[in-house]
């Protein structure tokens, strides 16, 4: 756990600027911040790179990879278009009951981090492994080859896939209020498949997505145009809340 522990935090560090674009990413100046050992940060750096937030950089070493937030955000309304696709299928076709309770439970799985009110790391961990499960299990469940690799390629782009939980945020009641408002979406969007409301369960997935730009900050909004640059200067606190 320790390692992805210390991928959460390095993975925040990128999206709030702490680590620029082209930085040389080096594990002891790392594990020092952190206050951790090299060990997590070496095994963790190869994993980020593959997630597409470092670039190999001289003989063994990662640097900042250069991505912009528009970037990202095109990708997240991409990747929502086409998941809404699927669960728009999953609606008018009928999900199987297992299939069903598979969402169920990642439903159930996400209820219970949110018992307590508050979010740990591994909290935060284990939302981030319910999340990806539950979007994938709608694109195996839609069963459309060419939808789900074209999400693959989506989640390329930084900040993109289902696992990859960041916030531009340290306080943990915003990053409670987000993941809180995004699992009742996931109810929702379980609801609507169930109940065959499928122009319900393709525009959930797209205001899905919206939330996710959300939780990564109004500057983040801002360089994307997704916001002014009076509502950029009112949001610079954190992420608005829904």
């Amino acid at each position: 756990m320790q390692q992805t522990t210390t991928m959460l935090h390095i993975r925040e560090m990128i999206l709030r600027g702490e680590l620029a674009p082209g930085e040389r990413v080096r594990e002891a100046d790392l594990a020092e911040r952190l206050g951790t050992s090299r060990t997590p940060v070496r095994q963790a750096l190869p994993a980020l790179a593959q997630e597409g937030l470092l670039v190999p950089s001289g003989a063994r070493g990662f640097a900042v990879r250069a991505f912009s937030a528009r970037e990202s955000t095109e990708a997240l309304h991409v990747r929502a278009a086409l998941e809404g696709l699927a669960a728009r299928a999953l609606a008018t076709n009928g999900a199987s009951a297992e299939l069903l309770a598979e969402l169920k439970d990642c439903l159930a799985q996400g209820d219970r981090i949110f018992t307590d009110r508050r979010l740990s790391d591994d909290d935060e961990i284990r939302y981030a492994e319910m999340n990806a499960r539950f979007h994938t299990l709608i694109l195996e469940g839609a069963d459309m080859p060419l939808l789900a690799s074209l999400v693959s390629r989506c989640n390329i782009v930084p900040f993109t896939d289902p696992l990859t939980l960041a916030f531009d945020t340290q306080s943990r009641d915003m990053m409670f209020n987000f993941l809180f408002y995004a699992h009742r979406q996931h109810h929702a969007i379980v609801t609507a498949i169930e109940s065959g409301q499928p122009d319900r369960a393709e525009n959930l997935f797209r205001e899905h997505a919206y939330t996710q730009v959300q939780s990564q900050g109004a500057d983040f909004e801002k360089e994307a145009g997704l916001t002014s640059a009076a509502e950029g200067r009112r949001g610079r606190q954190g992420p608005r809340l829904m």
